[in-house]
């Protein structure tokens, strides 16, 4: 089981990036996939995912109406797309996959294998 994120870099605030998890060594059809992001000197927090039954998909209130999660089956990624950045969206972000866990999808303890991370800046 393979994740790589990817997609990050550098933007000023009111900007856009979209980040992308490639996944590899698993059925991304039958796995929940979320994405995280962890702060300097913060504990990681669940940013947004998506189901594997339904495609349902779920955000954490400081993202929601800014950040939007995608799946591509075909080519074996998810996307996030994420709009209107501000500063204090600056994190390492990471994807994960699991077993689908509904609404859970947006906690950590849901997910077995994660991926490296990619560094998001947000600054003028």
């Amino acid at each position: 089981v393979q994740l790589q994120a990817s997609g990050g870099g550098l933007v000023q605030p009111g900007g856009s990036l979209r980040l992308s998890c490639a996944t590899s060594g698993f059925n991304l059809d039958y796995s929940a996939i979320g994405w995280f992001r962890q702060a300097p000197g913060k504990e990681r927090e669940g940013v947004s995912c998506i189901s594997s039954s339904d495609d349902s998909t779920y955000y954490a209130d400081f993202v929601k109406g800014r950040f939007t999660i995608s799946r591509d089956n075909d080519k074996n990624t998810v996307h996030l797309q994420m709009k209107s950045l501000k500063p204090e969206d600056t994190a390492v972000y990471y994807c994960a996959s699991g077993p689908d866990s509904g609404s859970y999808c947006i906690f950590s303890s849901s997910y077995d294998n994660w991926g490296q991370g990619t560094l998001v800046t947000v600054s003028s």
